[in-house]
């Protein structure tokens, strides 16, 4: 019995749409498998996977990490935001910095990767200016020598309300900290942003020479010399190839 027009159509319109759709399954597949891939290859320090949410203060496997006069509060708390869990740091006119040690071989992986999302700066906060060095959720990359306080070395990313992206600043309270500008200004506030910085390079050029592999990382809001309020919130963190 032939085929009425209409059941032709409908059978040619199946057909490409099993094709199609099989198509896209096998993008988003391979899409999917390049991401689980690469999260393979790189070395992650914090995913914040094991955290409870809702949970508070310091995290688990992370330790405190005080300055001279900071009055930490850790106003840190575990939280899903966007599907991804993260933490999130609130600064009310103190320094709050908490540390993890970590095993990397930059041989194998100098760059570090992390997400963060910055809801707020310090009023009035500048890096150069030490009555006022001051800044929202930073991530710190730290090389402990003996004495700790005199010779270890730690680069801080930040993202800075008004300094340009790519200024390095040394610290004018600590010898021992250089901060590297990674984002600049208000675009993209508010919303979750990706950084990928070479560490060994960013070493190279602060330091002049190589770096030997870092033992720990630090997350770090600072608001105590403006006396003003900061809120950020940071994600994964990965050393990672490339």
């Amino acid at each position: 019995m032939a085929r009425a027009p209409g059941d032709a159509t409908r059978a040619i319109a199946r057909r490409t749409f099993l094709r199609t759709g099989a198509g896209v399954f096998a993008v988003t597949l391979a899409a999917a498998r390049c991401r689980v891939a690469a999260m393979d290859r790189d070395h992650a320090v914090e995913d914040w996977q094991g955290s409870r949410v809702g949970s508070s203060g310091v995290p688990a496997g992370w330790s405190r990490y005080e300055t001279p006069g900071g009055h930490p509060a850790y106003d840190f708390t575990i939280v899903m935001d966007d599907g991804r869990p993260a933490l999130r740091l609130k600064s009310a006119s103190e320094h709050s910095t908490i540390a993890k040690e970590i095993r990397v071989d930059l041989a194998a992986t100098p760059s570090l990767r992390w997400d963060w999302k910055v809801l707020r700066f310090p009023t009035g906060a500048d890096l150069r200016v030490k009555r006022a060095l001051d800044a929202t959720a930073h991530v710190f990359v730290v090389w402990p020598r003996f004495p700790e306080m005199l010779r270890s070395r730690l680069i801080g990313y930040v993202w800075d309300a008004t300094l340009p992206a790519g200024s390095i600043v040394r610290s004018a309270k600590a010898a021992t900290v250089t901060y590297v500008v990674t984002r600049a200004g208000s675009s993209g506030l508010g919303s979750w942003q990706t950084e990928t910085r070479n560490v060994v390079a960013d070493y190279r050029s602060i330091f002049n020479e190589p770096p030997a592999n870092p033992r720990a990382i630090a997350l770090s809001i600072d608001t105590n010399d403006t006396r003003s309020f900061a809120e950020a919130l940071v994600g994964r963190i990965a050393f990672l190839a490339g």
